[in-house]
């Protein structure tokens, strides 16, 4: 080397030891979650080849981040241990959920380990960048190299976290979490029953007898208590399903999958004897009315639908302009990533289906602003639907929260509507 040339000096790279033996542990232990839950102990109900795209694909990718991770530069590694470790913490959040609330969870210790194994490679990144920095060239081109890289991660780690963090977070977090079984209160006996899918899963769901021949099922049922009781007092039939995977219903907790486990309700209580075959309605609340204005559209069997909240299915916000720029690339991740952890297709959208829905009555109910875009989504949703229809903006309500908000407004609202409907010139 030429006399007087710096000898350019770096931290050794962790890459080649001890950082690339971290970034494998981490992976590793998202990867025993993934496997454990989806083919080593399923969900009830499940087995391992109803998890083929949910297991496969993120192994895959996980195995694959594995094998070319030694050999990528240092700013790419950070990037990729700390995405895929922001990935992992959201990968245990299911866990720590059920943990908290005292639900079942056949998977409670490797969930743990995930989000160990998370909170592992989010750390390696920052370390990584720091151990492999430069330190040959003067004071001030150093400070420059730095402040660059600075600049270059403060707008990276946004982008990174719109684009991929997030929407794949979340649609992991929708698809395996879900209420933890309750009691219902709904003041007056009840019987606890099986609702059998045509996918063979047994869901559970609580059942106040009809007094007036008609029934409703409540979709998700456990915690509207009170809106059981309001029909119930009008002597109406009311069963408070738990949906798959949420309860003790069997299942993966897939709210793509509402309306199957809505119709097989809708049987349940057609072949009921204190129910007429054609006096059966639907009452379902956010995810769930988006579900029961679905199963409406496949079947006549719903004579009546009351939709309360509903809004824009994961993956479907309607933006328009500049905006689409922004969010529909995070839109289609996220699509794509609830695809793969429901193993299935998304239910066509909303605004397409409603319309068949006629000439079966419909009332959509909505807070303003709500969330979910409920309260842009709902006149869309009204103006697609056939007649007889009806919509209300509840005055003062938050989401799903009607009800509470104009409680005898509500009830003669929505009592009126089933009357109208199943009860008239019978």
């Amino acid at each position: 080397m030429p006399s007087g040339t710096a000898t350019p000096r770096r931290r050794p790279a962790l890459g080649r030891g001890g950082e690339r033996a971290l970034v494998l542990l981490g992976l590793s232990a998202v990867v025993i979650h993934l496997v454990v839950e989806n083919y080593v102990r399923p969900q009830p109900g499940t087995s391992a080849a109803d998890h083929l795209a949910s297991g496969l694909i993120p192994v895959g990718i996980l195995a694959g981040v594995g094998a070319v991770y030694p050999r990528l530069r240092p700013g790419v590694r950070a990037t990729i241990a700390m995405t895929v470790g922001a990935v992992g913490i959201a990968v245990g959040v299911p866990t720590v959920h059920y943990l908290r609330h005292g639900g079942e969870y056949a998977y409670h210790f490797t969930g743990l380990v995930a989000l160990a194994g998370g909170v592992l490679l989010l750390l390696t990144g920052p370390v990584t960048l720091w151990r492999t920095r430069r330190r040959d060239g003067s004071r001030r081109r150093r400070w420059a190299r730095r402040s660059l890289t600075a600049a270059v991660v403060i707008v990276a780690v946004p982008v990174v976290v719109w684009f991929v963090v997030f929407p794949v977070s979340l649609a992991y977090i929708y698809t395996h979490t879900g209420p933890v079984l309750s009691t219902p209160d709904l003041r007056v006996p009840f019987r606890t029953v099986t609702v059998t899918t045509d996918d063979s899963l047994k869901l559970t769901a609580s059942y106040v007898r009809s007094r007036n021949g008609a029934a409703v099922v409540l979709f998700p049922g456990r915690s509207r208590a009170d809106e059981a009781r309001m029909l119930i007092a009008h002597g109406y039939g009311v069963l408070l399903l738990d949906p798959r995977g949420q309860g003790n219903s069997e299942g993966d907790p897939i709210r793509w999958a509402g309306a199957a486990d809505l119709l097989a309700a809708t049987k349940y209580l057609q072949a009921r004897d204190d129910v007429e075959p054609d006096r059966v309605g639907g009452f379902g609340f956010s995810v769930g009315g988006e579900a029961l204005l679905e199963a409406a559209a496949q079947s006549t069997a719903i004579a009546a639908v009351v939709s309360e909240g509903a809004g824009e299915r994961v993956g479907e916000a309607n933006v328009s302009g500049a905006a689409r720029l922004l969010v529909g690339p995070s839109q289609a991740v996220m699509s794509a990533a609830t695809m793969v952890f429901s193993n299935q297709r998304p239910p066509p959208p909303i605004v397409d289906r409603v319309g068949r829905i006629a000439p079966r009555p419909v009332l959509l109910v909505y807070a303003d602003p709500g969330i979910g875009g409920e309260s842009t989504r709902q006149p869309v949703y009204y103006a697609a639907a056939g007649h007889p229809k009806a919509m209300w903006e509840v005055p003062g309500s938050r989401h799903t929260g009607g009800l509470r908000a104009s409680p005898a407004e509500y009830e003669r609202r929505v009592v009126g509507f089933f009357d109208d409907a199943l009860l008239d010139d019978r």
